[in-house]
């Protein structure tokens, strides 16, 4: 099959053990970014499969109504940039792990260093060091003071663990049979979202972006928080109002973020108004970018591709679509 694989910046994915899986069919592997459509359509008009990398690139009805020999897309974690009715429409199959049982460890290490980086502010004191001064502020201790888990899954259980590791309080606010899981694991659960952002000093988003938790945290969530607080974001920029972070760093509650993810990405805007905030620690969407996340991460996207060319496609989020047409051609 004609395999491509969309947005492998560091070209990357070749050199991964599990690369070897899809020998014998026809990959291309593109390091650039395209979403102009007709550019991607010219670039995708003979892919049977396509591999995507998280949200990098959008997949909307306008694209995949110029793609006819495309069969499936696969890839790992959720999907708000696939217009899933637009491929059960074409008669492709949108195969998607959703790895609810395998912690990111990666992205729950890099939590932590956007939360010692923020509160130690490590960006700005480098950038004060190179620009030939001293140091240029005082930072702020993390031990004894209170973390906030909001959304406590697969990745914010391990970032609770390893708060407790540096001696902090964990309070966790999220859905009742979460809340109900880490009291289970000896954390306290808040007693009311108010409550929860105004106890924690440094609050930490772990949840998965769907329709449900779109624009969960509001403008009032925000207001609520410590004039020392951090907030840290490596989920998703959506889970946030929009607008609402960088409104509520202005007026100083929260003091300070750290952000991983944005509204639209990548970002190559240089006046993004995040960016330039001296409260803010900006990293480019890191948490999940590892050797050891994209091993975890490509196998079972190749493996996904493995399914379907034996007959058996796994994981498909779009079922109604196994019958269609193009399926069985």
């Amino acid at each position: 099959m004609k395999i491509t694989i969309l947005d492998d910046y560091h070209d990357t994915a070749r050199t991964l053990n599990c690369y070897a899986k899809l020998a014998g069919h026809d990959v291309t592997i593109c390091n650039d970014h395209v979403q102009d459509v007709n550019a991607l359509a010219a670039r995708l008009k003979d892919t049977e499969v396509l591999v995507l990398i998280r949200e990098r690139t959008q997949i909307r009805a306008p694209l995949i109504g110029q793609l006819g020999k495309l069969k499936l897309i696969s890839q790992r974690s959720v999907y708000p940039h696939i217009d899933i009715d637009a491929c059960t429409q074409a008669g492709v199959i949108v195969s998607s792990s959703q790895h609810a049982d395998t912690p990111s460890y990666s992205t729950a290490e890099f939590t932590w260093a956007l939360i010692l980086a923020g509160m130690r502010q490590l960006p700005q004191q480098v950038a004060s060091l190179k620009a030939g001064n001293w140091q240029m502020g005082v930072g702020a201790t993390i031990r004894g003071k209170t973390l906030g888990i909001y959304g406590y899954g697969r990745i914010g259980s391990v970032v609770a663990g390893y708060g407790k590791a540096f001696g902090m309080k964990v309070l966790v606010w999220a859905r009742e049979a979460s809340r109900a899981k880490a009291r289970a694991d000896g954390y306290a659960a808040a007693p009311t979202k108010e409550a929860f952002f105004e106890a924690c000093d440094i609050i930490s988003l772990h949840m998965r972006l769907v329709d449900a938790t779109r624009g969960i945290v509001k403008a009032g969530d925000l207001a609520r928080m410590k004039t020392t607080a951090l907030l840290v974001n490596t989920s998703r920029a959506p889970l946030i109002e929009p607008d609402a972070l960088v409104d509520a760093l202005k007026s100083g509650r929260p003091g300070m973020a750290a952000v991983d993810v944005y509204e639209q990405e990548p970002v190559r805007d240089t006046t993004h108004p995040l960016l330039n905030m001296n409260n803010v620690v900006c990293t480019p969407h890191l948490g999940y970018v590892t050797r050891d996340e994209y091993e975890v991460q490509f196998t079972d996207i190749f493996d996904q591709i493995i399914s379907y060319a034996a007959g058996n496609p796994t994981n498909v989020v779009n079922p109604q679509v196994l019958q269609s047409a193009r399926l069985r051609r």
